[in-house]
């Protein structure tokens, strides 16, 4: 079988099935909504009749994005319907339905759908009755009754009106149609197939994918606000301390050059000490904004350095391609690194580990990095803590977090950001 008989089998069938459920699911729709409206304002219970008809006409848009899904050729994702909160009390969950955009739609949808059912199934019920027919005229008009007031189509337009004229007319015409159909039937069914797409998987997908960048948007301000207010805090700690204390040391060395010539060469020797001190933080701050070895080396030079540096012996596994030199996205590198260098950073400071590892690995288009240790764990990503802003960081990269920290530990950190 070709693929465009399969095509037209599967379309035809599509087309009709549209046609078989389009009826009771209007009935239904309609039903539902006016028993629901009309007794709303009287009773409370017509919100439950509208809410259950909004759950029916979700099942029905379920099953017709699987219908759909097969025409198009391609997935209809479900979307994220509203869900009640936790803790709400029943009825605020069974009206749950009445609050959710995407269920409207599926009621929509299946009113819209006895209109787009009814064109599609007259126009290929048609074709396919022109096509069968005329092809199979020759064989089945000699049954037809044979009277001096009965005039065939060839006739009508003006050509013979010989049974041999008619049966050519006729089959030119089955060919015709014939021809036509895997078209026709196509365009039928998808006259149906693309809105069900629109209204029950695409429109929900784009509200999708638009509150994921809002809250990519915001985890990236907040990561950005929490980075610029410890560089302040760290700055104001460290070397803006060591700045102050060496003025004041010059201030001093310029004094002794009247009073005590011989502790100038000791005060300066201290303030060369505070220098080099300032500088060594202020490299030390430099890498976590852009570390040198990071954009000149990649990935795994970079991780390495940072293990290194640990207090804590740090076991690093890393991908073959990353360990091989291999590079990623500029931002999913420094995104990554900058994870795992504050996760050492709290494992050193707060979690009393004997040790920790690093794993980076790359699946597809994702890249894995997680940091586990043997601490005392109680680790958690509360607002205000450092986790919170390292959950920011990986969310505004399109990535997510996730932390498993019993009480005792172990502690397991774990992210995931799409690398393509």
């Amino acid at each position: 079988m070709t693929p465009t008989v399969r095509r037209l089998g599967a379309d035809t069938v599509y087309v009709v099935v549209s046609m078989l459920l389009a009826v009771p699911t209007l009935v239904l729709a309609i039903a539902g909504f006016a028993a629901g409206v009309g007794t709303a304002i009287l009773l409370g219970a017509g919100l439950f009749i509208l809410s259950a008809t909004l759950m029916i006409a979700r099942g029905l848009a379920d099953l017709e994005r699987l219908r759909a899904a097969r025409v198009l050729d391609r997935p209809l994702p479900r979307p994220l319907y509203r869900t009640a909160e936790p803790g709400g009390s029943v009825v605020r969950r069974l009206l749950t339905p009445l609050r959710d955009g995407q269920s409207w739609l599926d009621l929509l949808w299946a009113v819209l759908q006895y209109p787009l059912a009814i064109v599609g199934f007259v126009l290929t019920v048609t074709w396919w009755a022109v096509s069968l027919g005329g092809l199979t005229y020759w064989f089945w008009s000699r049954w037809l009754p044979d009277s001096p007031d009965q005039h065939g189509l060839a006739e009508l337009i003006g050509l013979s009106d010989s049974p041999a004229t008619e049966r050519w007319l006729q089959f030119a015409i089955g060919a015709v149609f014939a021809l036509s159909l895997p078209w026709v039937v196509r365009g039928c069914a998808l006259l149906t197939a693309r809105p069900a797409a629109t209204l029950l998987s695409d429109l929900g997908d784009t509200r999708a994918q638009l509150l994921r960048s809002r809250a990519q948007t915001r985890a990236a301000v907040s990561a950005e606000a929490t980075a610029l207010r410890r560089l302040e805090r760290d700055i104001h700690d460290g070397p803006q301390q060591r700045l102050v204390r060496l003025a004041l040391d010059l201030g001093r060395a310029r004094q002794q050059l009247e009073t005590d010539p011989e502790r100038v060469r000791e005060t300066l020797d201290e303030a060369i000490d505070f220098t080099r001190e300032t500088l060594d933080e202020l490299r030390t701050l430099s890498r976590g904004i852009a570390p040198p070895i990071l954009a000149d080396r990649g990935l795994a030079s970079a991780l390495t350095a940072v293990a290194s540096r640990c207090p804590v012996p740090v076991a690093l596994r890393l991908d073959e391609d990353l360990a091989a030199g291999g590079r990623l996205p500029d931002a999913v590198e420094a995104g990554v690194y900058f994870a795992v260098a504050e996760a050492l950073t709290n494992v050193a400071k707060h979690s009393g580990a004997g040790i920790a590892s690093v794993t980076v690995a790359v699946d597809g288009a994702t890249v894995i990095a997680s940091v586990t240790d043997d601490g005392r764990g109680g680790a958690h990503m509360a607002k205000g803590h450092g986790l919170a802003g390292l959950a920011d960081r990986i969310e505004a990269l399109g990535g997510h977090m996730t932390v498993e920290s019993p009480a005792g530990g172990p502690t397991a950190l774990r992210w995931e950001l799409p690398c393509a």
